[in-house]
Parts: structure tokens; C-alpha cells; sequence
């Protein structure tokens, strides 16, 4: 066990997980445990249901410990609703289970359940989330959970007896529980949706009645029966028990009174004889400039199209910083380049040594696995940097080459990926059309005939200085120099409100002869961007 004092969450809970598990199962594989639901998209708030026990599987698997992380895919849910932007004919479908419903028009998919499971599976493999996928469907229908659901049918009156704790009358008594509850559902042999009713079950011989609200019914032997499930506040708590789970977040929402996760640690224990897992609750992840996430609203950012403007080691370390309670954001606009400086700058301290130890040890889980390192950019270029320069020259190779070799040295582009291709999509998907750089084909002659002595002094001091400066630091200093030369200061003199004064009007005049407009990209970038040659051109040197 480590020491509590040097550890991160990760270890806490890896280290009470241990424990646990020597009490109720010692000698016996230990199991963390994540549920979706592939109702629809599965967006970067759902993959901390994954990243949390995840992380937590992947830190006892570091120890030398035998450890399984269940992914339970709810793909036996019903059908809920038909999203805005689909065929509303798929109304017909409303209450077959997901694996029954047709995918979305145009998807290659066969069924709505794999066509959301698709992207979610490809995003894992590339996050380095290794885990064992369990299809509920496959459960329910091959007959796995038949004998927990006779048990639950037999149990039916004390199972009713605990969710009536929690339902209360018009005055605030507790509601007693009805006779008449069933916990198990059967889809309609007919149209195959939940429409059912169930009105009668004999416990001796199984056999159970249902009606559909299409006008089918029937009478099964449940104890044949593969067509149904459990309703969900009864299936949590049986896979607990039948997986021996002992570690599975869960969100918020499952905290409140009367929900899955209360009623469910009683029914665990009175009906199934299991125990319930440890569950830390997770807070909600946003995205820059959006509210709190809902798959039913549709448009959410999935973590595929996160994979596409950040590096998998940068996602992971977004889930492995922060403890499951805590919230925050991440981001798809021009915060994405502040979130790359504080990766890079976090990269820079644990190879000197003066990380603290929580960011070392999330570090360390972003870019690596028990199974190994996650694929890392060999000269990871600012990511800012890397946005300005296909921002500028839009993606041209050859020319993003060049000044990557001025800048950084770089002989190859493929020295700076995987990172400069992230930094590209950013680009293409997520910058809008009035924040894209254009560089001036022509000198602002009208301008240029308005200024004043003291900037075209300045301008010809930028212009004479190129050649000598013409590399990412030694422009930085030319830029910021040249307003402190013009004031008779030393290169190294510290800024006065006066002097940043001064260089934030030269920046403006600058940004505006090369773009057209007062901001843009970091100066330094620019100009190597647009070549000594062609800045002496546009600043009339």
C-alpha cells in the first residue's frame, strides 16, 4: 500500500480497492466496472465513466495485480426517443431494445446500439483504456442472468418492500409496497417493444403473463424465457453481485434518494447476497463555452472528435488531474492552446524533477499504461505555435517545413506530429472564419505614407534586424527591443507602464501592415511564417 501522503486519488482508491478486495475475495481477480448506454452519443462527460475505473484498474494492474475493467455496454435498453435530425418514421422503434432499432440513415452499422458503440471503441483503443466489453443484449438473451432473475421474481415483495422506502404519499408518509410489483419486463414477442404489462407469475412453474399495449399477449416460463429484463434499479444491483464488482463510479444524478445507487446497495445485499461496490460520484465535464453536457441534446462534443485536435496523452491527463468529485472543462476553442503550454510546461518540470508529486503521478498516467507508453511527439513545438503556422501558410507542407526549421530546427514534419496534425484539424474544424490569419499581398501604402518619423524609425529597425534575428527567441527579443531602443533603454531593462505602452502600439502596427488587422498570431511566428523578405516588402523596409 503507498504512502497516503506521496499519492495521488488514483492510489487512494487503488490502495481501498486492494484492501477490499483481500476481505471479500481474497486469491480472486479484481474487478472495476463501467455502464453505458449507446442511446446515442457517447460524449467526453460519459468517458469519465470509463476513465475513472479505468485509471483506478489500470494503477492495481501497476502493482503486479490481477485486474479486469468491465465494460457493461446497456445495449438491451429500450429505445427512448427519435432525435432532432432523424427520419421521424423511427418513432416506430420506440421501446425495442437498441440492438433491435436500425441504425441512423446512412450509417454502416446494423444496429443503432453499434453505430454509438463504434466511435466510443476506436477512441479507447487510441486512449489506451484496456478493458473487457460486456453486450447486455448477449447477457439477457443467451440466458447468463436467468437464475438472478428468478430470484428476483421470487423476491419481488421484499424488492418492492425497499423501493417503498423511498416513495412517499401526498403527506410525506412512506408508501407501502404493492403486491402487484414486478421487476422484470419482457419485450413483446410481437412488435418487440417494453410496452408490456405483466399481470400474472407463478413462482412454482414460472410461468408468466404479460399484455402489450399493441394488443399481444402471452403466457412464458421464465425459466425459458430470453425475450426481457430486469428494470434498471434491480439489474445494477444483480451484475454487482454476479460480476463481483468492487470498484464503478457513477454520476450525480444516481446519488439522489430513491435512486439506482441507494436503493440498489440495500437490494444487493437483502436479494442478491453481494455487497455493493465502491462508487466514487463524478462530477459533470463541460466544454469551453457550453453548459453542463446532455446526450439528449445532441451536437456534444464525442472523444473522437477530442482525439482529433488534442493527443491522447493530453485527454487522458484532463480525467487523471482532477478527482472524480471535481468538475471542469475542456476545451474546443482557443483555450485548447493555454491547456497545451500547461501540458508542456507539467512535461518540463517531472523531467527536471520539480514536480510536485500529484503532477508527476498524472503525468505519468497520461502518457503511459501498465501496458506501456502512449505514441508521443518527438519535438512536441508549442501547440500554439504549430496553429499559427498552418493557420498562416493553410497546411502547405513545404512552406510549414520551412519555417518550423527556422523556428525549432526540425528537418522532418513528422518530427512534430502527431501534435502539428491536431494542431491543424484545430485549425480547419474549430477556428472561425474572421480569426483566420491572412497575410497582405500588397504593402498598406496608405498607411505607410501616414506614420510619423518615430514609427518608421521603428519599422526600420525591425527590418535591418531580421536577418541577424531570425529564429522564434531571437525575434521575440527584436520585437519587444525595438520600442526600448527607440527609448534609449538596454535590451534587458525592465518594462514601465510607458514602455508596454509603447510596444503594444508597435505590435498593432505591425500585426495590421502584415494582416490587416491590430491582433493575430504571436508576432514571432508571424513574421517567420511570412519570410524575411516579404515583411521588409509589407512594413516598407
Amino acid at each position: 500500500m503507498a504512502d497516503s501522503a506521496e499519492t495521488d486519488w488514483v492510489s487512494r482508491f487503488a490502495d481501498e480497492v486492494i484492501s477490499e478486495a483481500e476481505r471479500r475475495a481474497p486469491g480472486k481477480a479484481i474487478v472495476c466496472a463501467s455502464g453505458l448506454s449507446p442511446s446515442g452519443p457517447i460524449h467526453l462527460g460519459n468517458l469519465r465513466e470509463v476513465m475513472t475505473p479505468h485509471l483506478v484498474a489500470d494503477e492495481i494492474r501497476r502493482r503486479g495485480l490481477d485486474c479486469v475493467h468491465l465494460l457493461s455496454w446497456d445495449d438491451y435498453d429500450r429505445f427512448r426517443r427519435v432525435p432532432a435530425g432523424i427520419d421521424p418514421s423511427w418513432s416506430e422503434h420506440v421501446g425495442k431494445p437498441l440492438t433491435s432499432v436500425p441504425a441512423p440513415p446512412g450509417s454502416p452499422y446494423g444496429s443503432w446500439a453499434e453505430h454509438f458503440k463504434a466511435p466510443l471503441i476506436d477512441a479507447l483503443a487510441e486512449l489506451g483504456v484496456e478493458y473487457t466489453g460486456i453486450s447486455q443484449t448477449e447477457r439477457y438473451t443467451s440466458g447468463v442472468y436467468r437464475e438472478q432473475i428468478l430470484l428476483a421474481m421470487r423476491e419481488r415483495r421484499r424488492i418492492d418492500a425497499v423501493l417503498a422506502r423511498y416513495r412517499t404519499k401526498e403527506n410525506g408518509e412512506p408508501q407501502e409496497g404493492s403486491a402487484e410489483y414486478f421487476p422484470y419486463r419482457p419485450y413483446c414477442e410481437l412488435c418487440e417493444r417494453d410496452l408490456t404489462t405483466v399481470t400474472a407469475y407463478d413462482d412454482d412453474s414460472t410461468e408468466l403473463a404479460y399484455t402489450c399495449a399493441c394488443g399481444f399477449g402471452e403466457t412464458v416460463r421464465l425459466a425459458e424465457h430470453d425475450r426481457g429484463k430486469l428494470v434498471w434499479k434491480v439489474d445494477w444491483p444483480m451484475r454487482w453481485a454476479y460480476e463481483g464488482v468492487l470498484f464503478e463510479p457513477s454520476g450525480v444524478d444516481h446519488h439522489s434518494p430513491g435512486s439506482a445507487w441507494i436503493v440498489g446497495e440495500q437490494i444487493v445485499s437483502e436479494v442478491f447476497g453481494g455487497r455493493q461496490p465502491i462508487g466514487p460520484m463524478y462530477a459533470f465535464v463541460g466544454i469551453t463555452g457550453m453548459s453542463k453536457m446532455s446526450s439528449s441534446k445532441g451536437g456534444v462534443p464525442i472523444p473522437s472528435e477530442a482525439l482529433e485536435i488534442m493527443e491522447a496523452p493530453v485527454l487522458r491527463w484532463l480525467y487523471a488531474r482532477r478527482k472524480p468529485s471535481q468538475s471542469f472543462k475542456i476545451a474546443f476553442d482557443q483555450e485548447i492552446q493555454r491547456l497545451y503550454d500547461e501540458w508542456d510546461a507539467v512535461g518540463r518540470k517531472v523531467a527536471s524533477g520539480s514536480a510536485q508529486p500529484a503532477e508527476s503521478f498524472a503525468y505519468d498516467r497520461a502518457v503511459r499504461t501498465s501496458a506501456g507508453p502512449l505514441p508521443e511527439t518527438p519535438r512536441p513545438v508549442p501547440y500554439r505555435t504549430l496553429a499559427s503556422i498552418v493557420d498562416i501558410t493553410t497546411g502547405d507542407e513545404e512552406q510549414t517545413l520551412r519555417i518550423l526549421r527556422d523556428a525549432d530546427g526540425l528537418t522532418a514534419l513528422d518530427e512534430a506530429r502527431p501534435r502539428l496534425d491536431r494542431a491543424q484539424r484545430w485549425v480547419d474544424t474549430q477556428l472561425l472564419a474572421e480569426q483566420r490569419t491572412r497575410v497582405r499581398d500588397n504593402p498598406d501604402t496608405e498607411l505607410l505614407d501616414s506614420l510619423g518619423e518615430t514609427d518608421r524609425e521603428a519599422l526600420r529597425l525591425l527590418a535591418g534586424g531580421l536577418d541577424e534575428h531570425w529564429s522564434l527567441d531571437g525575434l521575440t527579443t527584436l520585437v519587444y527591443g525595438v520600442p526600448k531602443l527607440q527609448a534609449g533603454l538596454d535590451a534587458d531593462a525592465k518594462a514601465t507602464p510607458e514602455l508596454k505602452a509603447a510596444q503594444r502600439a508597435f505590435f498593432a502596427l505591425l500585426y495590421t501592415l502584415l494582416i490587416g488587422r491590430d491582433t493575430g498570431p504571436r508576432l514571432p511566428t508571424l513574421l517567420l511564417a511570412v519570410g524575411a523578405d516579404r515583411v521588409r516588402k509589407l512594413v516598407g523596409g
